[in-house]
């Protein structure tokens, strides 16, 4: 039996047989879950700790516990793909954490810089277009821009500018752009070269870790609080948004496009509206009902704008997209 039966959801694209693969919709429903947990999560986490602390132990924890299925794809894997893996993981998780939550941290309503981060559909789209020279059809433009209007709509009720610094409202745009480029730089690595997802991801972590190791520190030090909170905070973050959210992102993208993947992330918001609403008690308003399937038909009109891959074992169709880093392999038949 070929080594990458070991792990399901690890299976590499090329391995993983038709009859058990999850279909891409229900994975892009359950990122869509898993991604909107870590909202909530950092609103229960800081009221326990500093938010820098929590990120740094939610990474140790994950490392912790993805090495032992990481460790064969990391002997096999060469040392440029394990530093593009941790360059990967600074500018997704480091990256984008450090410049959401100091943002708000520094002023910027939590719901405005949401927003913000919510924007990602259109900065994939806009560096994908303006530096890789990716062709985006007009339908895909038309449904990201749908659904940017059915986020406004979810989230009008919480906006406010507040008082924050100029230079505060520039960090939440400069997480999601950092983001949308590792999002770019995943699917422009060839997949022959990456590592397997666990071996991805613990090495994402295990950067991002070391980066909040010395944001952390130099708030006051990285002892953990001993208190039931943090521990709830670190188990949430950890298992829902690091291994959920983005062990299902990057598993995403493995089989779609970034503009896709990332579009899928609008409805976030409405999501996470029903997160608070069952945690914290928060209303849930006809609005934001209404936002949510303006989102929903957004995304629809990105999935129809886009072309589709081929199946695995499937040479594409004329006219098709081939998925990224297959090269001429794929013209062989092999994803």
């Amino acid at each position: 039996m070929p080594r990458c039966f070991r792990l399901p959801w690890s299976w590499p694209a090329r391995c993983a047989p038709r009859g058990r693969r999850v279909p891409l919709w229900l994975a892009e429903a359950a990122l869509v879950v898993a991604w909107s947990s870590g909202f909530v999560g950092a609103r229960y986490a800081v009221d326990h700790a500093p938010a820098f602390l929590v990120v740094f132990w939610r990474c140790v924890c994950v490392s912790a516990l993805l090495l032992p299925w990481a460790l064969a794809s990391l002997r096999r894997a060469s040392a440029r793909a394990l530093a593009a893996q941790a360059g990967i993981g600074l500018l997704a998780m480091a990256g984008y954490l450090a410049g959401v939550v100091k943002g708000v941290e520094l002023g910027v309503p939590a719901a405005l810089a949401a927003l913000i981060a919510d924007l990602l559909p259109l900065g994939t789209a806009l560096l994908g277009a303006l530096f890789l020279r990716r062709r985006i059809g007009r339908r895909v433009w038309a449904g990201l821009l749908v659904g940017l209007a059915g986020v406004l709509l979810v989230t009008q009720g919480a906006l406010a500018w507040g008082d924050a610094p100029a230079v505060a409202y520039a960090l939440p745009v400069l997480g999601m752009l950092s983001l949308a480029v590792a999002t770019l730089w995943r699917q422009e690595q060839a997949e022959r070269d990456a590592p397997g997802l666990a071996a991805g991801l613990w090495l994402q972590c295990v950067a991002t870790g070391a980066a909040f190791a010395v944001l952390a520190g130099m708030e006051g030090g990285l002892a953990p609080p001993l208190s039931y909170g943090f521990a709830v905070s670190v188990a949430w973050t950890a298992l829902l948004s690091t291994l959920g959210g983005y062990g299902l992102y990057w598993a995403c993208l493995r089989r779609s496009s970034a503009t896709r993947v990332a579009s899928v992330l609008y409805l976030s918001p409405g999501v996470t509206a029903v997160w608070a609403w069952a945690m914290f008690d928060e209303p849930l308003t006809g609005s934001m009902a209404a936002g949510f399937a303006i989102s929903a038909a957004g995304i629809l009109l990105v999935v129809r704008g886009e072309p589709a891959a081929a199946p695995p074992g499937r040479p594409a169709r004329r006219g098709m997209a081939r998925p990224p880093g297959c090269g001429a392999s794929f013209r062989a038949g092999k994803p």
